[in-house]
Parts: C-alpha cells; structure tokens; sequence
C-alpha cells in the first residue's frame, strides 16, 4: 500500500524559500507521476506542480519561476523548492501520486508579509 509523507513546511517571510519533502512507500516509484497540490482557506485544492517518470514537469502559472519540482527515485522521494515566496501562497501542501489516487496528510506553508 502507497503512503506519501510530506515534511519541510512551516513559517516563511514574504520574498522567502522553503522547501518540502515528500517519502513514498511502496513499489514502483520510479515508474509514476508525483504531482504537488495545495488548498488554501476557502478556496479549491489546485495543482501545483507535476513531474513524471521522465522528468517532464509541469507548473501552475502562478508559481512558474518560482517554485521547482524535483524527484529522487533512488530514495522515492519528491520535492518542492519553493522561492520568492508570497503571502498568497499560503496553504496546505499535499504530495499526491495519481494513479493510485494516494494523497499525503498535508503540510502547512504559511507566508506573512
């Protein structure tokens, strides 16, 4: 069975960087997308960013150029690097893994000004 873990959230500064962490259990992570998501208060959960088993990323519009996406099969791993942060990013992370419709429990990034 899939279990995502996120780590790495937390308090930032307007301008600022964090990075989050997501571990997957289970087999196969080589060979799936990963995808980060947020969801803010009173808003939609949305799309972040996804990357796929060849390294093919893919960004929401508010966050290209800002943030970035990476992945590390040897330790099932995937991240988000995230910088010039802004208070409208502010929300909870989830490390999601498509095909298996598998979400993490969720990471809080708050940003003030």
């Amino acid at each position: 069975q899939v279990q995502l873990v996120e780590s790495g959230g937390g308090l930032a500064q307007s301008g600022g960087s964090l990075r989050l962490s997501c571990v997957a259990s289970g087999p196969e992570f080589e060979k799936r997308i990963m995808a980060w998501y947020r969801q803010a208060p009173g808003k939609q959960r949305e799309l972040v960013a996804s990357i796929n088993p060849f390294g093919f990323i893919n960004y929401a519009e508010a966050v290209k150029g800002r943030f970035t996406i990476s992945r590390n099969n040897t330790e099932n791993a995937v991240y988000l690097q995230m910088d010039n942060l802004k208070p409208e990013d502010t929300a909870v992370y989830y490390c999601h893994r498509p095909v298996a419709n598998v979400w993490g429990r969720g990471i809080q990034v708050t940003v003030v000004s």
